[in-house]
Order: C-alpha cells, then sequence, then structure tokens
C-alpha cells in the first residue's frame, strides 16, 4: 500500500530499503515483594556495575564512529547511572516497601522522566529520552533480558522505532543502515544529533509509524525534508533523488572556506550555536564566521555548585582562544522556567516561562551575575568578546546590566586583571515589546540578536512545546516578519548590527526573507552553515529585498511559504 508521510527531517540525506523494526523488549514490572531484602538491595548494585561496563564499552565504539566531544552523552548515562540521589531513593522504596527492584528502579526512573518531559526548553525536554535510555538497560541487566542487537545487523535496511536512544544510535553500522525513523524526537534530541554527525538520514516524529510500516516493506526517506513514502510508487526516483543529494553534498564542501556574499556584493556572517567549549571546534570545521550563541546556561546546569570565578574563566577562554579574530558572543546565564539547577531551589510561580528568569533573576542576584561578568571579563583578552542579555524587555533592564557589567570591568582594572576595552554588550530579541522598542534600544545595545524560538512563542501566545498549538508556530507568518524588521531597522537606524540565532536562522525557507530584511549575522547549528552559505551565495540582494517586502504585505504563513518556496525552485535551489 502506497503511503506519504510527514516528519521531522532531523538529518539530512534521501535513501530507500526494506524497512527493519527495532521492537524493545517488553519488562514484566509488578510490584511483587520480595522475601530477602539485603540480596535485592545486593542485585540492584550488582546491575549498576554491569550497566556502566556495557555503557563503557558503548562509549568506545561510539568515539570511533562520531568523536569524543558526541560520544560524551554516554558520561552522562554514566552519571544518571551512579547518580546517589537517585540510588538512595530506590533502596529507599525497596528498603521501606519490600517491593522488588525492577519495580523501584522503574518508579523513580519515571519520576525523573516525567519531569524533564514537562519541561519547556527543547533541549531539557529531550534529555527525557536519557533517563528513559538509562533506566531501559538498567532494567535489561537487572530482569537478564537482553536488548536487541542492532550492531549485527548485515543488511541495508532503514530502521523504525519508537524512539532510538543514544546507545542505540551510536551502534549503528552506516554501511547498513542507511537511515532510520521514529515516532518521538526532535532536531535537537541525541539521536538527531548523532545521525548528523554518522551522516545517516533520518526523520522524527512520525505518528503511529510502526503501525503503518511492517518488516521488510520498501521505504522511501528524505531526511531534509522530514518526507517518508511506504512501497514507493518509483524507486526509481529514489535513486535518481540520491544521486542528486550526494552530488550536491560534495558541492557543498567548497563552500566551507568561502566568505558569505550574494550575487551583487552583500555580506553577512554565518555564525554558529554551542553549548560547551568544545563545540567550537566543530563550528570552525564547518566554516563558521564566528560564534553567534554560546549557551553559558549549561556551566551551571553540568555542575552541581554554583561555577566558580575561575571555572568559568577557563571555558569562556578555552572558546575564545580557538575563535582567532572571530567573534564570539557568549550569552549570560539564562536560567529559570524550565532550566533548573539541582543546587539551587526557584521560587514556586504559575507561569515560571513568563516569571523570574534569565537576566530578572541575575539582576536580583547580583553576587552572581558578577561572578560571570568577571570571568568574561578576564577571558576577554583572549579574542574577540561579545556579552549577550538575554530575556530583555525594558529599557531600564538593559542600561542597569550594561552599567552593571562596566563597573564590574572597571574594578576587574583596579585589581590589576587586563580587560579588553573592545568588549560588545548587547541584547536577545525575543520578547515583542523589546521588537517593537528596537530603535531605542539600539541608543545603548551595541548589537541585537534575534531568538525567533521564542520571540514566536510570545508573539503568538503558544507553548511551542504544546502539540495542540503547534501549528502557531510560524517563524514565516507576516508578524514575526514585522517584528525582525521593526528589530533590524531600529539597530541600523543606530548604526548596530543586528543578528539572529533562532532555528530560523538555519532554514533555508527564511533565508531569503531575512537577508531581503537586512540580517547582518545568521547563527545557528554547525553543520547547517555550508548549506546555508550556498544559498547565500546564490541569491541577489535585491531581488531578496523585493521578496521581502511582498511577504511583509501577505496575510498568512502558507502564502510566504509558498512565494519563497517558488522564488528558491526558480533558482534551482529547490527541488
Amino acid at each position: 500500500m502506497n503511503k506519504t508521510l510527514k516528519g521531522i527531517g532531523a538529518s539530512a540525506g534521501i535513501a530507500v530499503s526494506k524497512a527493519y523494526l527495532l521492537v524493545s523488549p517488553k519488562f514484566d514490572i509488578s510490584d511483587k515483594p520480595i522475601t530477602n531484602l539485603d540480596n535485592e538491595i545486593k542485585l540492584y548494585q550488582e546491575a549498576l556495575n554491569k550497566t556502566v561496563t556495557q555503557l563503557e564499552k558503548i562509549k568506545t565504539v561510539a568515539i570511533q564512529k562520531i568523536g569524543v566531544d558526541k560520544a560524551e552523552v554516554f558520561d552522562a548515562h554514566i552519571q544518571i547511572v551512579n547518580d546517589p540521589e537517585i540510588k538512595q531513593e530506590i533502596i529507599n522504596i525497596i528498603a521501606s516497601t519490600k517491593v522488588n527492584g525492577a519495580f523501584a528502579i522503574d518508579y523513580v526512573f519515571n519520576k525523573y522522566h516525567e519531569t524533564f518531559k514537562n519541561m519547556q526548553d527543547v533541549y531539557f525536554k529531550e534529555r527525557a529520552a536519557d533517563v528513559l535510555d538509562v533506566k531501559k538497560r538498567i532494567l535489561s541487566v537487572f530482569l537478564n533480558i537482553p536488548l536487541p542487537d542492532i550492531a549485527n545487523i548485515s543488511q541495508e535496511v532503514i530502521l523504525v522505532a519508537h524512539d532510538l536512544t543514544p546507545s542505540e544510535t551510536a551502534l549503528l553500522d552506516k554501511k547498513y543502515v542507511k537511515g532510520f525513523i521514529t515516532e518521538v524526537g526532535g532536531r535537537t534530541s541525541h539521536a538527531a544529533i548523532m545521525a548528523r554527525t554518522m551522516e545517516i538520514p533520518a526523520v522524527l516524529g512520525v505518528n503511529n509509524i510502526l503501525e503503518l510500516i511492517k518488516n521488510d516493506c520498501f521505504i522511501g526517506l528524505d531526511g531534509t525534508n522530514g518526507e517518508i513514502e511506504i512501497e514507493p510508487k518509483n524507486i526509481d526516483d529514489w535513486k535518481k533523488r540520491i544521486s542528486i543529494f550526494l552530488k550536491e553534498k560534495e558541492e557543498l564542501k567548497k563552500y566551507i572556506n568561502m566568505s558569505s556574499v550574494t550575487t551583487d556584493g552583500y555580506q553577512v556572517k554565518l555564525g554558529a550555536n554551542i553549548g560547551k567549549p568544545i563545540d567550537a571546534k566543530t563550528a570552525l570545521t564547518n566554516g563558521a564566521e564566528g560564534i553567534g550563541l554560546y549557551r553559558s546556561e549549561f556551566l551551571y546546569m553540568d555542575n552541581d555548585h554554583w561555577p566558580t570565578e575561575e571555572e568559568q574563566f577557563e571555558g569562556y577562554k578555552l572558546v575564545l582562544k580557538q575563535m582567532p579574530d572571530k567573534l564570539v558572543i557568549i550569552r549570560t546565564l539564562d536560567i529559570g522556567g524550565d532550566k533548573k539547577l539541582s543546587y539551587y531551589q526557584f521560587p514556586q510561580e504559575t507561569n515560571p516561562f513568563l516569571g523570574y528568569r534569565a537576566i530578572r533573576f541575575c539582576l536580583d542576584n547580583k553576587d552572581i551575575f558578577k561572578v560571570q561578568l568577571r570571568a568574561l571579563g578576564r577571558a576577554s583578552i583572549y579574542g574577540k568578546l561579545g556579552i549577550m542579555f538575554p530575556m530583555i524587555a525594558t529599557i531600564d533592564e538593559f542600561k542597569t546590566a550594561k552599567l552593571f557589567a562596566e563597573a564590574t570591568f572597571a574594578e576587574l582594572r583596579k585589581e590589576g586583571h587586563k580587560v579588553s576595552d573592545q568588549i560588545q554588550l548587547g541584547m536577545m530579541i525575543e520578547i515583542p515589546a523589546s521588537a517593537i522598542l528596537a530603535k531605542a534600544f539600539g541608543k545603548y545595545a551595541d548589537f541585537f540578536s534575534i531568538g525567533t524560538n521564542d520571540l514566536n512563542q510570545y508573539t503568538f501566545a503558544c507553548d511551542r512545546m504544546s502539540q495542540k498549538v503547534s501549528y502557531l508556530y510560524q517563524p514565516n507568518n507576516p508578524s514575526l516578519l514585522s517584528l525582525i524588521k521593526l528589530t533590524i531597522d531600529g539597530g541600523h537606524h543606530n548604526k548596530r548590527w543586528v543578528g539572529m540565532c533562532g532555528e530560523m536562522a538555519g532554514d533555508i525557507n527564511s533565508i531569503p526573507l531575512l537577508l531581503g530584511l537586512g540580517l547582518d549575522e545568521f547563527s545557528m547549528s554547525a553543520t547547517s552553515i555550508p548549506k546555508a552559505r550556498m544559498i547565500v551565495n546564490h541569491l541577489s540582494f535585491e531581488e531578496c529585498k523585493k521578496i521581502a517586502t511582498k511577504a511583509l504585505e501577505l496575510e498568512t504563513v502558507d502564502q510566504v511559504n509558498n512565494l519563497v518556496s517558488n522564488f528558491l525552485k526558480q533558482k534551482k535551489l529547490l527541488y
């Protein structure tokens, strides 16, 4: 039965092959009581030790396939296995209720999974998969029920699963696994990140795929646009698409070291978004012209204490030294909402995502804020530093943050520390109020960076993680484009550069519009840079201006998307 489905294109590439359904074993979990408490706890401890041994072996394989930095996820998994709080909680449940270890493991891990799953931030929401991955592996060892042996797949297949865990993804052999499809997951899940690193096409978030696909049926998969065709009408068409993709992929390599300039000479910069210092290497190998967003909150969330000035200094210094002569934008602590810390209790709020977070938290806790600013100031001499304040809503907020930063740098100099006098102090535009007032903000901020993920969310009053209102996540909607234009015009009025660090910046369907609106810097995931640069280098700035002007006059996102799609097809940049 021929059927075409749509999902999230999470890793570019085309594949056509037979389906291989990955079905995980079912664990029989019941609250059956135990008779020997000491033995049950001993079995649990042994299961933990065996699980760590398995994960260390998987990590060794992963380092060879995806590199040291991506294989770090397995260090995180080992930390979860050894987490003293989780371990003690499971032992306490076994001891106090006399239930079996499998029930206690399942109960505690499910509780932590729910916590992560209900977070709004995409990155942390998708860490819920890590918790389930670890739970499944511990239960497999504890109950002596082996997990599927995907490492021994020996024929060309497209893997189909409810979800693909990091440990499963790391074991894939791309010689045989030509692509994979899952029912859950998104572009920032570990499975997606690993798939892009291993260059395996992937489509995620396809509802009921396990019910629709049978083992050994043929599937065509397009990981770029998220398209799947079950029992393709014409397999030769898919093979032709594979050939076109491979040719384009080879062509893209030449764009890595090129400038980002349109056919009529309009130059922009393409930067990378990173979360850790080690990510700067990937950014450079993909041709990043700077770091448009370094999420400093990971230094805080990967810790069990407030990171010291020295710890932060070393992290910022490492990134700056890797990017000589390239601007590195470091966002100050963006914590709160669903980004929690194990060592700090945020106040209970009805809606924490609109509450006590980001710059609001920092300005209310200046002792914590000062430690970060001191580390940033000291690191500034090792490169070109830009500091970006998140969640700015009012002029007073920005002026207060800027004055506090300048006072901190003055204090450092007085103490004898060297601090660059070229630090740029800018702000994220992610609240409609700041976009509307961009012309005024431009008098004080050295630059703007538009965070379209949150700007979209706040503009349409829609939780971008809610399936029920996901249709309102419309980056090309004329209303959002109008706010982006206000921001760019407001910055340029004051001779300030304007960048973008949201997902929209790397979307080929948005790039012509953003070029036409006059955006100066596009920051995206590192692997998106070569394709984005190819698009930029094949477009005319004057033509993009006309397309953007026309888009602002339209009424719906579909009208805008059709406009851009037709334009890119005419340029032979979209098929």
